[in-house]
Order: C-alpha cells, then sequence, then structure tokens
C-alpha cells in the first residue's frame, strides 16, 4: 500500500496566519494527508502550552518549529524587526528541517513531497524548488489583499505609488471594478505595526513575495468566491476554500488558553442580547482607550463579553476594567471566538476587522462595529461596511498632540452599538451572508469543491 501523501505547512508567525493555516492542515489530514506544521520556536511553545491546559489533541499533525532569529524577550511585535530577522535565518534552517525529516523517513513513511506556505512567506518557494518539492501558496486575508499586493508594480507605473511603496495620489483609490475602495493612506505595508522607519522592510519583503509566487503550482484562499467576486476575476487561479472555520472543537492553533467559562456566562444571558469586543492578537489601544470602552460598554445598558488579549493590559488596568464592567459584562482573556459568535445570545461583534473574525463573523451571520488597528484592516473593513454592508464604522477620532490618534469617546461607543443593534438592515444582510457562506462550504458549494479539487492535487503526487 502506497504512503499517505506528507506536506508541511508554514505559516507566517503571527495568531492571524497560524489559525487559518492548521484548520486547512485539520482539512488535509480528514482526506488522509500527513501534515508536519512549522512554527517558530517561540510560537510553537505558546501553541502546545495553552494545548496543555485543554483535553484536545492536534488530531494528527505533526508540530515541530525553527528559530526566527531573534533572541528571548526581543519585541516581535515589530512585524519589520521580526520580518528582517527571519528573512536572514528561517531559509537556511526550513531546507535543514525538510532534508533532516526526508532523511529520517523509514519503511512506509512518507517523505514531504508538497510544500504549503503562506504567501507572505513565499521566500520558502525557492527552498522548495530546490528540494525538488512541490509548492503551494496560501492566503489567510482576503483575495482583493493578495490581488492588490500583486498589483504593486502597475500601482507604481500608473502614479499611485512611488518606488518605496508611499502614496503618490491622495484619496480613494480602487483596484478594480466590485473591488472595495480604500484611501491611499492605509495600504497594508504602510500601516504595519512598528516604526514607520521599519515600512521599507515589510515593502522589499511584499516585493520579494510576489517574485516567488510564481513558483507555486496554485494558490488557496480563506475566502468565498461569491462575497470576493471582483477580487477572483483579477486572480481566475485562485481557489478559495473559506470560510475556513471548523466546527469540530479541534485547536486551531491558539496561542493563549481559551477561557472556557465564557460558553456558560453566554448560556445564562438572552437571546441576541450581547456585545461581543474583541481586537485579535496584535492590535494595542492604550489605557485611556480601553477605559473609555469600558465606560461606553456600560453605558449601553446591555450585556457585553469583552475579550482582553494575556499581555495586552496590566493587572491594575485589567482590574479597572473588570470594575467598569459589572455587573452586566464580563472580561476574558482569550475567547473560543468562533463559538462565541455561532452562540444564539450574541448581538454584534466590536472588532479590529482581521480577516478571521470577518470571516468568522460572516459564518455566523453577526453583525459588525468596525475598529481597524493596522495592514489589511482597513481594507476588510471597507468590504463589512461598504460591500456587504454588514457593519458600520467607529468614527476615526481627530489627531491628538504629535500627531498621535485621538480617543474615542464613551458616548461615541455607547451611540455607535446602539445605531448597529437598531439596524434591522445591517442585521438581515448579515443572515443573508451567513447563508451563502454555509452553502459555499455545503454539499457541492464553490469553496467545498475547490478544496476537494486542492486535495486531490495532493494526493495525486508521488510520496
Amino acid at each position: 500500500m502506497a504512503a499517505a501523501p506528507r506536506v508541511l505547512v508554514l505559516p507566517y508567525p503571527a495568531q492571524g496566519h497560524v489559525i487559518p493555516m492548521m484548520e486547512l492542515s485539520h482539512c488535509l489530514v480528514e482526506h488522509g494527508v500527513k501534515v508536519t506544521f512549522v512554527n517558530t520556536e517561540l510560537n510553537h511553545g505558546l501553541i502546545l502550552g495553552a494545548l496543555a491546559t485543554t483535553d484536545n489533541e492536534l488530531a494528527g499533525i505533526d508540530m515541530v518549529s525553527v528559530p526566527d532569529g531573534l533572541g528571548s524577550g526581543e519585541d516581535r511585535k515589530d512585524l519589520a524587526r521580526l520580518t528582517e530577522s527571519f528573512s536572514k535565518v528561517m531559509p537556511v534552517e526550513l531546507e535543514k528541517l525538510i532534508g533532516g525529516i526526508n532523511a529520517d523517513a523509514r519503511g512506509s513513511e512518507s517523505i514531504i513531497s508538497w510544500l504549503i506556505a503562506d504567501v507572505n512567506m513565499a521566500w520558502a518557494f525557492p527552498v522548495a524548488k530546490k528540494l525538488g518539492l512541490r509548492a503551494a501558496g496560501f492566503c489567510p486575508s482576503s483575495a482583493a489583499m493578495f490581488a492588490t499586493r500583486i498589483k504593486i508594480p502597475e500601482m507604481i507605473r500608473d502614479g499611485v505609488l512611488d518606488e518605496r511603496g508611499w502614496p503618490r495620489r491622495h484619496g480613494e483609490f480602487q483596484l478594480a471594478p466590485a473591488v472595495p475602495h480604500i484611501d491611499t493612506s492605509e495600504f497594508s505595508w504602510n500601516r504595519a505595526a512598528g516604526d514607520a522607519e521599519g515600512q521599507p522592510v515589510i515593502f522589499q519583503l511584499i516585493l520579494r513575495n510576489n517574485a516567488a509566487t510564481h513558483l507555486a503550482e496554485t494558490i488557496v484562499c480563506n475566502s468565498v468566491e461569491e462575497l470576493e467576486t471582483g477580487a477572483f476575476a483579477l486572480f481566475p487561479g485562485v481557489l478559495p476554500v473559506g470560510p475556513l472555520s471548523s466546527s469540530s472543537g479541534k485547536p486551531a492553533g491558539s496561542f493563549w488558553a481559551e477561557d472556557a467559562t465564557c460558553a456558560a456566562w453566554l448560556d445564562a444571558q438572552p437571546a441576541g442580547s450581547v456585545v461581543y469586543v474583541a481586537f485579535g492578537s496584535l492590535a494595542a489601544h492604550d489605557a485611556a482607550q480601553l477605559v473609555e470602552l469600558a465606560e461606553g460598554l456600560a453605558l449601553t445598558s446591555r450585556p457585553f463579553l469583552w475579550a482582553v488579549r494575556p499581555g495586552s493590559a496590566g493587572e491594575e488596568l485589567l482590574g479597572r476594567l473588570r470594575t467598569l464592567a459589572a455587573p452586566r459584562g464580563r472580561v476574558a482573556s482569550w475567547c473560543p471566538q468562533r463559538r462565541v459568535l455561532a452562540h444564539h445570545a450574541v448581538a454584534c461583534f466590536v472588532t479590529h476587522c482581521g480577516w478571521n473574525s470577518a470571516m468568522e463573523a460572516a459564518a455566523s451571520g453577526v453583525p459588525l462595529l468596525c475598529w481597524p488597528y493596522f495592514t489589511d484592516q482597513f481594507l476588510n473593513q471597507s468590504y463589512i461596511c461598504d460591500v456587504w454592508r454588514t457593519g458600520i464604522k467607529v468614527p476615526r477620532p481627530a489627531a491628538g498632540g504629535g500627531g498621535k490618534t485621538g480617543i474615542v469617546g464613551r458616548e461615541v461607543v455607547r451611540d455607535k452599538v446602539e445605531e448597529l443593534l437598531g439596524d434591522a438592515g445591517t442585521k438581515a444582510r448579515a443572515l443573508a451572508l451567513r447563508d451563502l457562506a454555509r452553502r459555499a462550504v455545503g454539499e457541492d458549494g464553490s469553496s467545498r469543491r475547490n478544496l476537494e479539487q486542492f486535495v486531490d492535487l495532493v494526493r495525486r503526487s508521488p510520496s
């Protein structure tokens, strides 16, 4: 009997990239494909530590790690610094890892024949080619985001950008009909975490990734074709397989232990009453803004569940937020977001507009109050508010001293939550979007067919 095909999966080293690639890995395992999942050493330890607090198992996924080149305690939220480091260190480490795994394969064990890499790690495709592996890219963001990055040379030629990636033209820009508008000041590479001096590092990584993308045989995307028709029209070969959101309870590679008490708290709330608040794994609001948000949520007189990421607020501030939340609100740590959004008690979602959150909310029919922070989140907000019309925007405050963004006041928070929850049309469109997403992943749905096509491609490869 032929050995099962074996693939190596490589995400960009951030929570929002690991989760959808872990979900894709579970799909591959269910179809008889062996998966070796590569994280950086730090993230590998975080995931295993979070898993140790639950009864979940990795269900056939072999977890391994490579160094990212940064030392203990160095700031990995500075994406430019992280990018510069792993770009130098990880190609060599990845080659050594694959070579070692394949050299150690014995008997019925299969060797790695495919590399599935995040398109933000496309530097890995030349490594795959050198080692004789087939390669596929995975896009964890929207197809529109992928298209925008691939089209950078055209935008430079047309005078939208200069050679460094900064805007020449100011105002709204639309890549193609049916693709959302975005302000030219909000291109993802110019809105990354860290100092603005790090922008050239991010921009050059994108250009290198673009140049290497042609080495991938196919690109799969965590999106729904019917939700991004215009973007997928730009790249007919990209396979939308989303929304990738497991309902089986299999671990999705969380960096932090999930607060299991969230479900019991939600069970005690009336249907359609809870405001859920979460800003993902990297967004960082200062203490003054978090307090205003807590005060604004309290002013709504509605129950709310607020996931405050571990490490994003000190103990003193966290205690104050919990005091402000009482008695109706609950401040949790890291929530099982897919299950929270699917709960009948949840009425709306105050979100940073990460693509995973956008897809998970779409799959559950939850309206969104959009509060983007960086990178692709502004484009995602355009989809949510201007194209799908399943959410509204938190107004951006005027800049304060030193050019820093001002504070969104508590009254604004209250008013926007009440506006969203009082809008029956937005809720109806969110439910229609849910039905569309469910059809896409259902029997004979477009995403289901694309996933099966990709699995067949992998399984036909020689082991």
